[in-house]
């Protein structure tokens, strides 16, 4: 799977033809969550607190 960006120990990744809608995958220290690209929510998984803060500005 194609990795995106590396940035604190997280890396976000994206599928291609993934289902709908469309979203990255952020992983941490082994946790993993999936964040819709159009509103920045997730959609499965959970992060801890401060790698989801990250994730949030990296893809603002």
């Amino acid at each position: 799977m194609p990795e995106i960006s590396r940035f604190y120990g997280i890396v976000i990744r994206m599928y291609f033809q993934d289902h709908n809608p469309p979203h990255f995958h952020a992983e941490y220290q082994g946790m993993k969550a999936e964040y819709d690209i159009a509103t920045l929510k997730i959609l499965a998984g959970k992060l801890p607190k401060r790698a989801h803060a990250m994730v949030l500005e990296w893809s603002s």
